[in-house]
This record gives C-alpha cells, structure tokens and sequence, in this order.
C-alpha cells in the first residue's frame, strides 16, 4: 500500500469499497488494543500481587471491564461516524448523547465494582489484619453503591435534557404520596437500617426469637429481608420491620454454655451424699474445661419419690455446641464413677407394696369356726 492509498483510507468517503474498509479496519484496531491491553493489565494484576496494597488490586480488578468498554465504544463510534459520513441519516444524531449515556454508565459501572472489591478485601482476614465486620462492611457497601446509581440516574436525566431540578421537586411533592403508599417497604428499609446502626446480630450468628418460630443462622441482611437458615436447612425470609417488635436472642454471643443437671442416689446411700457431692465439686474444679471463675455448685438438693437427689451447676468454656456436648458427656461420665466408687448406686422409680397376711387379721373365734363344706 503506497501512501495515496493510505491517504484515501483516512479520508472520509462515500465509495462502498473504501468506507467498508475504513470501519473493517477501526474494528480490527480496536479487537487488537483491547487485546494488548489486558495483556498490560494482567501484566501489572501479577506485579501488583506482589505487594503489600490491596487497593491496587481492587482498582486493577474493577477497572478490567470498564476499559474494555470504554475502547469499544470509542471504536464503535469512530465507526458509526465513518458511516454517517459515507451514508447520511438522522439515525446518527442521537450518536452524541449515546455516547455520553454510555460513558456515564461505565463510570459509574467503575465507581460500583470498586466499592464492591473494597468490600471483599476489608472483610477478608487473609487480606487484613483486622477485618471489618461483615455486616457494617456491606451495609456501607450498598449505600456507597446506592448513592452512585441515584447520582449517575441524575447525570443521564440531564444528560438526555430532563430537568434534574423538576425532578427533585416532584421528589419532594409526590415523596409524601409514595411514602404512604410504600410505608410497608419504608418500615423494613428503616428495620434494615437500625439493624445495621444497633448490631443485634450479624451475619454468620445464631439467633432465635421466643416470640416468634425463628431459629437460625443469618446468611444475609438486606434492607428489605433478612434471611436465615433453620437448622433443617430451610431459608426463612423475614421482613426487618418485624425485628422492632419481638425480642430476638442471640446465642453466638454467650460467653459460657451451662451445664445443669439434677441426679438422684438411692435411699439407702444417704450417707453418702456428702462424700459424693464433694468429690463431684472437687471433679468439676479440676476439669481443664469448666470455667471455674463462673458459679460452680454440687449441693443435695431435695428428697424425691425414688432418691435423693443432688444437683450440679457449671460453666464451660466453649461455647461450640459439639464441643461442649462432648464435655457433658465426659463429666457425667465422670459423676457415675464417683457415685460407683463410693459404693452408692442411682435411683429408679421403685415402690414399695406393703401386704399383710389374711390369716393374721382373722379373730380366735373364725379361728375356733367349723369349716363349712358343701352337702
């Protein structure tokens, strides 16, 4: 190709020939820059792996689809333009605000896809060393990424010529109308929100409700529903505004789980109580699991219908359910080697039918009687 020809490629034309290659020839271009340039990005996503900073990674990451984007529609409309000069129409008039509506949705498509790798990162604790809670991450998250859809939904209404004022006023007016006839989604939205502010629980907790059947992890809190699994792996959605009305207890957060149990020896060992109730506190002080700076107590309790009965009262240290159901076992395990050793044995329901004889209660005359026989 001598330099005319080149000259004639990158002049405007209406010959088919020539502007058919001219568009072939920007397409081609840009499939090939935009080649090049992942390469460079996954070239610098490797380097920047090897460092210390996240948010070189989070911006890297975040930015891979929208340059991509950007190189196409900055290729398409060099095409379109090759076009409108070679075949006129009223089509290509609306090419400038296209262009403008689609540069602002890759910002803000940008804007969005950092918030969210900014929010992975600071809730990953291989990443940080103090990770933020995830629940106040992804509230924060989702008001970042709301405030930039409002924003970029006012930049496309003034880009397109709507009035960005009008419609704040009629925001302001109709916002009384639309608040009564959405006060059921406004009450879970402000739910949401006090559930974020106040923290009764997060996600990843156990939580349970004596008010209401609920009982479950919480896999997510959204600002209209808040999502827990039951513990037969069923998805239980519930509206946050119902969450201001009942009381909601959260066991992730116990410090000790107690163990309390009431046992019972026979009548006979009553004097055994004593050395056993003593042996089963001194037990119970020297468990490596049991927390012996919460209320510990082994005393004879009552006298029951069958047995003595004694009860015991400790903490342990875990608060896992297997964990602590494994120590259980073990100290009651434990508690019948004790009651074993002392001789004594565990209480059953018995009775005792006391029977006196027929002939004992008989008087010297039915004594002294003639038997009766049949003629």
């Amino acid at each position: 190709m001598n330099g005319d020809e080149l000259a004639l490629l990158l002049e405007p034309s209406t010959e088919t020939r020539i502007w058919l290659t001219q568009v072939f020839l920007v397409v081609l271009a840009t499939v090939t820059v935009n080649f090049i340039l992942m390469r460079v990005i996954d070239l610098i996503e490797r380097l920047a792996g090897k460092t210390e900073n996240l948010w070189d990674d989070a911006l890297l990451e975040a930015a891979r689809v929208p340059i991509r984007l950007v190189l196409w529609v900055v290729g398409i409309s060099i095409a379109i333009e090759i076009m409108e000069a070679a075949a006129p129409s009223a089509i290509f008039e609306y090419l400038p605000e296209a262009r403008r509506v689609a540069f602002v949705f890759i910002l803000a498509l940008l804007c969005t896809r950092i918030i969210r790798n900014v929010e992975q990162n600071v809730i990953d604790p291989s990443r940080m060393r103090k990770p933020m809670d995830q629940t106040t991450a992804k509230a924060i998250s989702k008001l970042l990424r709301l405030s930039v859809v409002i924003t970029a939904t006012l930049v496309l209404m003034q880009t397109l010529g709507y009035s960005v004022s009008g419609v704040l006023a009629f925001g302001g007016v109709g916002g009384i109308a639309i608040g009564f006839a959405a006060k059921d989604l406004l009450a879970n939205f402000f739910g949401g929100m006090m559930i974020y502010l106040d923290k009764p629980f997060v996600v990843g907790d156990w939580v349970r409700s004596p008010d209401r059947q609920i009982e479950g992890t919480v896999e997510d809190i959204g600002w209209r529903l808040t999502r827990i699994r039951t513990f037969d792996k069923r998805p239980l959605y519930i509206p946050n505004s119902m969450f201001a009305s009942i009381v909601v207890e959260n066991p992730s957060r116990m410090l000790n789980r107690r163990i309390k149990e009431t046992l019972g020896i026979r009548y006979e060992d009553w004097d055994k109580m004593d050395a056993i109730c003593r042996d089963v506190r001194e037990m119970l002080e020297q468990h490596e699991e049991i927390d012996t700076r919460q209320t510990l107590m082994v005393n004879f309790d009552s006298y029951g219908d069958s047995a003595l009965q004694f009860f015991i009262y400790t903490f342990t240290k875990t608060t896992e359910w297997v964990r602590y159901h494994q120590i259980k076992q073990d100290v009651l395990l434990k508690i019948m080697t004790i009651v074993d050793g002392h001789g004594a044995e565990f209480a059953f329901p018995t009775r005792t039918l006391h029977l006196q004889s027929a002939v004992a209660q008989m008087t010297p005359e039915q004594h002294d009687a003639p038997e009766e026989r049949p003629a």
